[in-house]
């Protein structure tokens, strides 16, 4: 990997959930690192390429970007308030995408599939009333 394909994979690691390009950018730049917008993008896409991040599109077609913390296939539950993302094993999904492409004659099958949703955390602060201190 090149030094700033690097850097990139860095930011990724360090981060809990998926990011974009302009949020890796702006904190790449923060931090004082000489880097365009445009090898960024192009550090995220060989990433994505070479297996190292995740790649999804928000419900908006934004592209967002995650490293990898299994080298397996795997799916993401996400969370829509927060961000956060767990992998999760799908061997049903798998199952089901095999069957429906041998139904009607497709082979060489592939699939991604992210599930969205709202985390336990970010359930339980909507659910407290505004201005009542939670109890510890």
């Amino acid at each position: 990997m090149s030094n700033r394909r690097d850097a990139v994979h860095e930011i990724l690691r360090q981060s809990e959930g998926f990011r974009s390009a302009q949020d890796v950018y702006a904190e790449m730049r923060a931090e004082g690192a000489k880097i365009g917008l445009t090898t960024v993008y192009r550090a995220l896409q060989a990433l994505a390429d070479s297996g190292h991040v995740d790649t999804l599109r928000t419900d908006d077609g934004e592209s967002v970007y995650r490293a990898c913390a299994s080298g397996d296939h795997h799916h993401h539950l996400v969370c829509r308030r927060c961000g956060r993302t767990v992998e999760v094993a799908g061997p049903a999904v798998e199952r089901w995408a095999e069957a429906v492409g041998s139904e009607h004659g497709f082979t060489g099958i592939t699939h991604t599939v992210e599930v969205f949703g709202t985390c336990a955390s970010c359930s339980s602060a909507a659910a407290k009333p505004a201005g009542v201190p939670s109890r510890a």
